[in-house]
C-alpha cells in the first residue's frame, strides 16, 4: 500500500473512532496529515468525520495545489498554520468536543493556560494550551493568529469554537486531543471545589521529566 493510501486509511479510522465515542459530531471537526514530501492530506470541508471515504480525502501539493479528493476543509489555514510553524509536526486535528468548547465560554480562565494542573498527563501531552480569541468559521486569520505564537504552542483552544492539537503524526495528535478533552471534562466537573492540583514544584519535575515546552 502506498504511503498516501495508508494515511488516507489511518485518517478514516481514527476520525471514526473519535466520531463514535462524541468527541466530535455531524460534519464538524477535521483532520490533516502531512507526507513526507511535504504534500498534505486534507479531510474536505461538509463531510462527517463518521463515515470518510478514503479517495475523497482532500490531497494538497507542498505548494497549495489541489491534487486529488474533495475539496478540503475551510479551515485550512488552521492547519497549515501549525505546519509553517511547529517544527516535527506531523498531524493536526481539530474538534468541536463538548467540554473544550465548555471550557472556552468560562470567563476567568487563564488565555495563557486554560487547563489547570490536574493530571501529569495534560501537561506531558499537551504543554500550556493557549485560548484564542472567536473568529468566524473559515476565516483566514486563525491561522495568523498561531502564527503569532511563533511555534511555541502544540495545542490551542478557539473560544466559543473547539481545540486544536499539532502532534509528531495523526496518532499522537489524536492521544493529546483526547487528553485535553478528558481534561477539560475533570476541570468543569470539579469546578467550585476545593482539589487537591499539582503544585507548582510537581509541574516543574514533570516538565523537566518529559522536557516539555512550558515557556
Amino acid at each position: 500500500m502506498s504511503e498516501i493510501a495508508a494515511a488516507r486509511e489511518r485518517i478514516v479510522v481514527l476520525a471514526k473512532s473519535m466520531f463514535d465515542r462524541g468527541l466530535t459530531h455531524g460534519s464538524t471537526g477535521n483532520i490533516s496529515i502531512r507526507l513526507s514530501n511535504g504534500d498534505l492530506l486534507v479531510t474536505p470541508t461538509g463531510s462527517s468525520m463518521g463515515c470518510l471515504d478514503p479517495a475523497k480525502i482532500s490531497h494538497l501539493s507542498q505548494t497549495g495545489a489541489h491534487l486529488s479528493g474533495d475539496t478540503p476543509t475551510k479551515e485550512l489555514p488552521l492547519h497549515t498554520a501549525f505546519y509553517e510553524t511547529r517544527a516535527g509536526t506531523g498531524a493536526v486535528v481539530h474538534l468541536h468536543s463538548c467540554h473544550s468548547v465548555a471550557l472556552s465560554l468560562l470567563p476567568d480562565i487563564d488565555p495563557e493556560n486554560v487547563l489547570p494542573p490536574l493530571t501529569a498527563y495534560g501537561i506531558m501531552q499537551l504543554g500550556k494550551v493557549r485560548l484564542l480569541p472567536f473568529f468566524v468559521p473559515g476565516d483566514p486569520a486563525m491561522g495568523d493568529a498561531v502564527r503569532g505564537l511563533a511555534g511555541k504552542r502544540s495545542a490551542v483552544l478557539l473560544a466559543n469554537h473547539g481545540p486544536v492539537v499539532a502532534g509528531r503524526d495523526l496518532e499522537a495528535a489524536v492521544f493529546a486531543m483526547e487528553e485535553l478533552e478528558a481534561t477539560s471534562r475533570l476541570a468543569l466537573l470539579l469546578r467550585g471545589i476545593a482539589v487537591t492540583s499539582l503544585t507548582p514544584l510537581q509541574v516543574n519535575r514533570i516538565v523537566e521529566r518529559f522536557d516539555v515546552d512550558w515557556t
